[in-house]
């Protein structure tokens, strides 16, 4: 099964970012628009993980968040994946607030999984952000790096860490789905 650890943000910070992008979804017409549904903040992203490799990430993954207090952030702004904007496959909008705690959280969820034996991430350093769009062929997203520039989102606490499975269009779903196999709640405070 297709795994990877997540943060999801409440509907409400949810709606404020739909509102500013809104306006925009035909600006990029190449561009794919991630369903409500599908949005969250990657952690890390474990791969393709067999029942036995699961049994041994459960519970390291589980002393992993349990180390991590809740942290408050926000999502502000956009960026695009590969650099300016010019060439880019996805489009993004950043997170603030406990960056730091944000950073040593998604630090333990990949040695967590590295010990558990899932294949290492192939993204080299973690960056805090929200997928918003993507691109079979890489398009120029500067006019909505622009027009999202002035985004930002009022403050949300992380409070829970979700184990998500990714089912992917085949025989049994016509669309990506997500499962959220298993949540666990950050320490308070």
């Amino acid at each position: 099964m297709r795994l990877f650890v997540a943060l999801l943000p409440p509907p409400d910070i949810l709606d404020e970012l739909e509102e500013a992008v809104l306006p925009h979804l035909a600006d990029v017409p190449e561009l794919r628009w991630i369903r409500r549904e599908l949005l969250h903040v990657t952690l890390a992203f474990l791969g393709e993980v067999d029942d036995r490799t699961l049994d041994r990430l459960l519970p390291r993954l589980e002393r992993a968040v349990a180390r991590h207090g809740r942290m408050s952030l926000s999502l502000a702004g956009a960026g695009a994946f590969p650099g300016s904007g010019t060439h880019a496959r996805v489009l993004w909008t950043g997170l603030y607030g406990d960056r730091r705690g944000l950073a040593r959280l998604a630090a333990s969820i990949a040695a967590a999984g590295r010990r558990a034996g899932t294949p290492p991430d192939k993204h080299r350093t973690f960056r805090p952000h929200l997928t918003v769009a993507r691109s079979r062929q890489p398009v120029d997203v500067r006019p909505l790096l622009e027009a999202l520039s002035a985004f930002a989102s009022g403050p949300w606490t992380a409070d829970a860490v979700h184990l998500v499975r990714s089912h992917l269009p085949g025989k049994q779903y016509n669309q990506v789905t997500y499962e959220s196999l298993k949540t666990w709640s950050l320490r308070r405070t």
